[in-house]
């Protein structure tokens, strides 16, 4: 996985001190963005998770020149802190590739955090989990073949599970910690490891894309973590062409993308990359889940030239698939109608990804 912080996604798209393009004024790089990463050593600070006088937060630590460590907010959301009241602390350890913390929270049940990251709760995974796996599975009829990249906790595989259709899945983690712990705090979602259709393969995807049959899979959906640290070799145009490669002619990629209130840099610029690796269509997707920064959180659709998608409607509505609702756990924010809704896009996306 990626460790040079200089080597991320490109931004073209400057903006001014108040967020707008460029028109002659000075022009500066959104500090959450990579770029910006590379000429500003303090941001090259490990996360870490703070929990204080009984409050979570997300945020960095660095070293100043005494040795004290000093804490700023994560520059993928500058400005701001996100925080939570913890009841208790269930678990924290380093892994080979990252800190994981897990605690109980007030109220949104266990969380599991990733250097200092929060990835789930118990009460608003539903959203996430479901989307990411049902937005591109209800858009192709009778997928058989799907990769999983990361979504080591093992919600992404159980509501990939619901499909029937579905023969095999392979899910490539990095970090067996993650899985480790999901299984024991966090059943509802690793109950998604005990499918007897599921492949774990503990390592590197880029490596295991590799030496995947070209055209192998109907779908993939990638689980990753923000653009920095061990996933930022996941937004790179290297990454997306070895994944449009694994996919067969009409296959679909849904990939995580970030928020359209903090990241539209980010944004164009994979959209830019996928509307140049896939050739099929690619589109922007968005969901609320109100532990994620800002609220809310976007998934990118792509798909391989060959048979046509439309992303927009799903032909494989998931009302009609034989028990899925039921499956495991009761579907509770996903349907067709939430399917169709979560492309709407607001009037400032639009004005600020060219490309939308």
């Amino acid at each position: 996985m990626g460790e040079d912080a200089g080597k991320g996604l490109e931004c073209p798209k400057l903006m001014d001190g108040k967020g707008n393009s460029g028109n002659g004024s000075e022009k500066v790089i959104p500090s959450c963005c990579l770029k910006a990463r590379a000429s500003a050593p303090e941001l090259e600070a490990k996360c870490h998770s703070t929990v204080v006088s009984g409050w979570f937060s997300e945020s960095q630590s660095s070293s100043d020149d005494a040795g004290k460590m000093v804490y700023f907010n994560n520059p993928m959301w500058p400005g701001e802190a996100h925080s939570l009241k913890v009841e208790s602390i269930l678990f924290k350890e380093k892994s080979d590739y990252q800190e994981v913390l897990v605690f109980e929270s007030s109220t949104y049940g266990k969380v599991l955090v990733l250097d200092g990251i929060v990835q789930l709760t118990e009460k608003d995974e539903c959203a996430y989990q479901e989307m990411i796996a049902h937005l591109p599975l209800c858009s192709i009829p009778s997928p058989k073949t799907v990769l999983v990249v990361g979504g080591g906790d093992g919600g992404v595989l159980r509501e990939i599970s619901r499909h029937s259709s579905v023969e095999h899945i392979d899910i490539c983690e990095i970090d067996k910690m993650v899985i480790d712990v999901s299984k024991k705090f966090f059943p509802e979602l690793a109950v998604g490891f005990e499918d007897p259709r599921v492949d774990l393969h503990v390592g590197d995807a880029i490596e295991f894309l590799r030496h995947a049959p070209k055209g192998k899979y109907d779908a993939i959906i990638v689980d990753s973590s923000d653009p920095v640290g061990p996933a930022q070799e996941l937004v790179e145009k290297p990454f997306f062409e070895t994944l449009a490669q694994a996919l067969r002619p009409g296959g679909v990629l849904c990939n995580m993308a970030e928020s359209m209130w903090l990241h539209t840099h980010l944004i164009e610029d994979m959209i830019s990359i996928c509307r140049e690796t896939f050739k099929g269509p690619v589109h922007y997707a968005w969901a609320s889940v109100p532990t994620y920064p800002s609220g809310v959180i976007g998934f990118l659709l792509c798909s391989t030239e060959g048979p046509p998608v439309d992303f927009l409607n799903p032909i494989n509505p998931i009302e009609k698939l034989d028990g899925a609702y039921l499956h495991k756990r009761e579907l509770r924010f996903y349907n067709s109608e939430m399917h169709r809704a979560a492309f709407a896009l607001p009037s400032f996306l639009k004005r600020e990804v060219r490309l939308l």
